[in-house]
């Protein structure tokens, strides 16, 4: 029976636990023995029961060549508190088992476990705020807004600047956004993101996204040091002094000049120590208990090194502000340490590298209720994260500017005409008013005059907008001026103050033929144009 690599997906590590007690049954060779003169048939030594698994998980791509057998040995524990084995005698539920010649058996039931059936937690696909569900494309897993489809008279009205006329239209100014708006803004985007990188129909299976927090993705994005390690505002968050130094000391060995104690033979075991003590004490995991799935599917994307790296980016967004400074500072520790060549070895059965990630790897990631592949599992990921910390640990720029123009389009200023769609806008961008010295008229109106009207604003944009071309700029003040002249005489009571807006080209002549209002009745009308 061959492996098969599991990808993301709902009961990731349900899938792993059966597909490892199928192989390990289908591979382990069974016999039989004799012991104390009596005679037991298909059975197997525990030692056996060793050596036959610890082969397998090596050769799985889903765990990896870094399983060590002492690991194997905790999950044959495991598999015989599950009554996945048992011994000859019949007996399991406890987690005796050790790599010595004891006798052991599968029983005759299935010990594979079914699929729970997960609560919904009652979340909508991704989430975005009501105020702007018709303002953003929908994202993946969300019903998109219906289109409107136009009739004639609503594209006449849309593109009406186009033929020749400006419609009646006002000003739409959007809400201004609060921190909680902003913070629901980057928890639904970045939820969203997180969803298409795993590919994932949903996240319901997988996580409670109702124990997000927007506020700890905004502060792990902008809180931050040159390091890009996070900076916490409550200090009392922050871990201990003297375990940042002892921290800092192995991070920098043998270079530690601002150490105060006195420094011995074997000192850099005994700190070595302290800090796994702390950190062994801890609670809850730094990546959290109900993150746990989520960093599971993300080993499903290993083979795809860019693509994993990009997932646990956003992944660690989601941590709690004081568990990624912790994991930052804990991951830098533990990377230097295992390519520090001149650090001597702190154990005497296993070297630098594989004992910080045999040491941590249970305080960074572990199920809650840890009778599954938890300890393989988490020492694979940590593995991972451990040699790409300095990528995975970074905000993703992607993701970054993605939300912040999100955000800026929804303070902007939209002009809206009746009948268009809230998509068919437009959304220009008006300058505040400047004093020009060789302008006296026009600083004085900009000045004592702040137009509150929608059409004299639109007005403004016409004659501030810097990117119109002059001929383009002249258009649209005839069209304005045709549409709504009492408006614009308002604006330009003089000919002095109309000619300057183009003082550099325009002549007399020009300025009287292009600014002359048109007579009420003329023999000759412009055709109107048919351009679609």
């Amino acid at each position: 029976m061959e492996h098969r690599i599991i990808g993301p997906g709902p009961y990731r590590a349900t899938k792993l636990w059966n597909e490892t007690i199928e192989l390990f049954r289908a591979g382990m060779p069974q016999r039989r023995h004799r012991v104390h003169f009596k005679t037991y048939d298909k059975c197997f030594t525990a030692s056996e029961a060793v050596d036959c698994l610890h082969e397998l998980l090596q050769c799985n791509q889903n765990f990896g060549p870094e399983v060590t057998r002492n690991q194997t040995v905790q999950l044959l524990k495991k598999f015989q508190k599950n009554h996945v084995i048992e011994d000859v005698k019949g007996r399991w539920g406890r987690e005796d088992f050790e790599d010595n010649g004891c006798l052991y058996r599968f029983p005759p039931t299935s010990p594979l476990k079914p699929y729970p059936r997960r609560p919904q937690y009652g979340m909508e696909p991704v989430p975005f705020p009501k105020w702007a569900e018709k303002e953003s494309p929908a994202p993946q897993g969300r019903v998109p807004v219906k289109p409107i489809v136009m009739n004639s008279e609503m594209w006449y009205k849309r593109h009406s600047i186009a033929i020749g006329e400006v419609p009646v239209c006002r000003l739409v100014y959007r809400r201004e956004l609060s921190p909680a708006d902003v913070e629901e803004i980057w928890r639904s985007k970045t939820l969203s993101h997180l969803q298409k990188i795993l590919g994932l129909d949903s996240l319901n299976d997988v996580m409670d996204a109702k124990l997000v927090h927007g506020k700890h993705i905004v502060h792990n994005v902008y809180n931050i040091n040159k390091q890009n390690i996070v900076v916490l505002e409550d200090k009392s968050k922050e871990l201990p002094h003297w375990l940042l130094s002892a921290m800092k000391c192995l991070a920098n060995w043998p270079n530690c000049s601002d150490l105060k104690q006195p420094m011995y033979l074997g000192f850099e075991k005994d700190v070595f120590k302290t800090i796994a003590d702390y950190y062994s004490y801890l609670q809850e995991p730094l990546l959290t208990f109900q993150l746990f799935d989520v960093f599971v599917n993300v080993l499903g994307l290993l083979h795809r090194k860019l693509i994993a790296i990009e997932a646990l980016q956003v992944c660690c967004l989601l941590l709690p502000s004081e568990n990624r400074r912790k994991l930052q500072l804990l991951m830098r520790m533990m990377a230097r340490m295992s390519l520090n060549r001149e650090m001597p070895p702190l154990c005497d059965t296993v070297g630098n590298r594989a004992l910080v990630v045999q040491t941590f790897s249970r305080c960074i990631l572990r199920s809650k209720e840890e009778a599954d592949l938890g300890e393989l599992l988490s020492t694979k990921l940590v593995t991972f994260m451990m040699d790409n910390y300095q990528d995975i640990l970074s905000v993703p720029i992607t993701l970054k500017n993605a939300v912040e123009d999100y955000v800026f389009h929804q303070r902007r200023v939209q002009i809206k005409y009746p009948g268009a769609d809230t998509d068919a806008t437009i959304h220009p961008t008006i300058p505040q008013p400047q004093m020009s010295h060789s302008n006296s008229h026009e600083y004085e109106y900009q000045k004592t005059n702040k137009p509150q009207d929608p059409l004299k604003v639109l007005l403004e944009d016409i004659i501030t907008n810097k990117q119109l071309s002059s001929k383009e700029k002249k258009k649209r003040l005839k069209q304005f001026q045709r549409s709504h002249p009492e408006i614009y005489k308002e604006r330009f009571p003089t000919p002095e103050s109309e000619a300057s807006l183009f003082p550099e080209k325009m002549s007399l002549k020009s300025q009287l033929s292009f600014f002359t209002l048109k007579r009420p009745f003329q023999p000759f009308q412009r055709t109107r144009s048919f351009r679609m």
